[in-house]
C-alpha cells in the first residue's frame, strides 16, 4: 500500500501530542505526492516519527484533521462504529437520551461530524471532506445502533465550501416530520429539524435551562435572542409571574407562542425586535426586571472580527445590567469560540464597572454535557456564561 504522508515543521508536533486535532497550513513542511484531498494521511514530526493519522485535505487551511494518535489503528467501518459507540454510550451514562448531541464533532474524535437525536430522530451535519466520504458508513452505524425513525441531513453550511463540498439538506433514511417533540426537563419541546437553527434545536443550553428552577419563582423575567423560547418555557413552568421573550425573528417566536401553549404557559409576551435597540429603548423608559437572559448569536465568528464582537457584548451586558432589579439576577453567556473564558469575565467586569452596580459571580455556566469538551481543544470549550447577582 502506497504510503501517503504529511511531515510537520520542527516542534510543530507538540500541540498535536498535548491534544489538539487540527493542523493548518502553515505547520507543514511537506506531503507525498500520494496524498489526495479526502484521503487518510499519517503525520510525522520533523524527524519522520509517527505524530498522528488524520484526514487530509489541500484545499482547507485545515490540512489535516486527526483521528487518532494510535499507529495500530486503521481507519475502516470498524473504526467508526467504535467511535459512534462510544459517544452513545456515554450520554447514556450521564442520562441525556431523549434529546442530546450523539456526536460533538473532535472531541468524540469524529473530526467534522455532528449528530444530534430530537426523540426518535437524528440529524447530522459534516463539514470536512474526509468525513464526507465516510458518510454512508457512518449513517448505517447510526440506523444500527440508535433505530431512528428518520435521519435529516442539515448540511446547508456556508463552511462546507470551504472544504470544497457543496450544500445540502434533506431526509436521507425513513421520515422527518417537519416538528418533533422533545422533552427537556419539565418542558415539552418543538423542534424543526428541517428549518430551525443548526440541526433543528439549540441543544447546548438544555442543562443550564433547568437552572432557572432556582431563581425565576414569583419573578419577571427578561428573556433577550429568545429563539424557540427554551428558556422563557421553562421560566413560565418554574413559576416565573411574566416573562418578555425578545427575537428578531418572527417564525422564532411563533414558535415560543406554540411551545408555550404545549406546556399550558400563559405568562410569556413576545417582542419582535433587534436586541440592541431593544435593550436601550428599555434602559431609557426605565423598565427592570428580577431575572434578565442575555444568550446571543456568535458574534465573533472569526477574530477579524473580534474587537468589535467584544464591544457588542459589552454594550449588551452593561445594559443587561441596568434592566436587571437591585437583588436581581442575570444569566449571561457567549457562544463566540474566540470569546474565551478569560476575555469574556474581562468584558463583563468592565461593563459592571460602567453600570455603576456591584456585580458578584455566582455560578459559572457552560455547554450540556453532551457537548463534552476535550480538554486539549480551546475551540471545543465554545459556550460560557455566568449567573450574577445584581446588587
Amino acid at each position: 500500500m502506497e504510503k501517503r504522508q504529511v511531515c510537520l515543521l520542527r516542534g510543530e508536533e507538540q500541540d498535536i501530542l498535548a491534544g489538539t486535532s487540527w493542523i493548518y497550513d502553515n505547520e507543514v513542511d511537506w506531503c507525498t505526492d500520494t496524498c489526495y484531498d479526502g484521503c487518510v494521511v499519517d503525520v510525522l514530526d520533523s524527524r519522520r516519527r509517527f505524530v498522528a493519522r488524520g484526514f487530509f485535505n489541500s484545499k482547507s487551511k485545515i490540512v489535516v484533521r486527526v483521528l487518532t494518535r494510535d499507529q495500530n489503528e486503521t481507519i475502516d467501518r470498524d473504526f467508526f462504529q467504535r467511535r459512534i459507540t462510544r459517544s452513545w454510550e456515554y450520554r447514556k451514562d450521564i442520562g441525556l437520551t431523549n434529546a442530546c448531541r450523539v456526536v460533538f464533532g473532535d472531541s468524540d474524535g469524529l473530526p467534522g461530524l455532528t449528530v444530534d437525536k430530537f426523540g426518535d430522530y437524528l440529524s447530522f451535519q459534516i463539514v470536512s471532506l474526509g468525513m464526507e466520504q465516510w458518510r454512508d458508513v457512518i449513517l448505517a452505524v447510526l440506523r444500527d445502533l440508535l433505530r431512528p425513525k428518520g435521519i435529516y441531513e442539515r448540511n446547508d453550511l456556508p463552511v462546507r465550501e470551504k472544504e470544497g463540498l457543496k450544500q445540502q439538506k434533506g431526509c436521507v433514511y425513513g421520515e422527518v416530520p417537519e416538528e418533533v417533540e422533545i422533552l427537556e426537563h419539565d418542558a415539552r419541546m418543538l423542534v424543526n429539524i428541517p428549518g430551525g437553527q443548526k440541526t433543528g434545536h439549540f441543544l447546548d443550553q438544555q442543562e443550564n435551562r433547568g437552572l432557572l428552577k432556582d431563581y425565576v419563582t414569583g419573578k419577571t423575567v427578561l428573556d433577550l435572542c429568545c429563539c424557540s423560547g427554551g428558556f422563557s418555557v421553562h421560566a413560565g413552568i418554574y413559576g416565573a409571574s411574566h416573562v418578555d421573550a425578545v427575537d428578531a425573528s418572527k417564525s422564532a417566536l411563533e414558535l415560543v407562542e406554540r411551545n408555550a401553549a404545549l406546556n399550558g404557559v400563559s405568562t410569556i409576551s413576545n417582542i419582535c425586535g433587534d436586541v440592541f435597540e431593544v435593550v436601550k429603548t428599555f434602559c431609557q423608559e426605565g423598565r427592570q426586571y428580577d431575572v434578565v437572559i442575555l444568550d446571543p448569536p456568535a458574534f465573533a465568528k472569526s477574530r477579524r472580527v473580534l474587537d468589535s464582537a467584544y464591544r457588542g457584548y459589552k454594550e449588551l451586558n452593561y445594559r443587561c445590567m441596568q434592566l436587571t432589579k437591585p437583588g436581581g439576577f442575570m444569566i449571561t453567556c457567549s457562544c463566540s469560540q474566540f470569546m474565551t473564558k478569560e476575555l469574556f469575565l474581562k468584558m463583563l467586569r468592565e461593563a459592571a464597572a460602567d453600570s455603576g452596580r456591584q456585580v458578584r459571580l455566582i455560578r459559572e455556566v457552560m455547554q450540556s454535557r453532551d457537548h463534552p469538551a476535550a480538554i486539549g481543544e480551546q475551540s471545543a470549550l465554545y459556550l460560557k456564561g455566568w449567573v450574577l447577582h445584581i446588587q
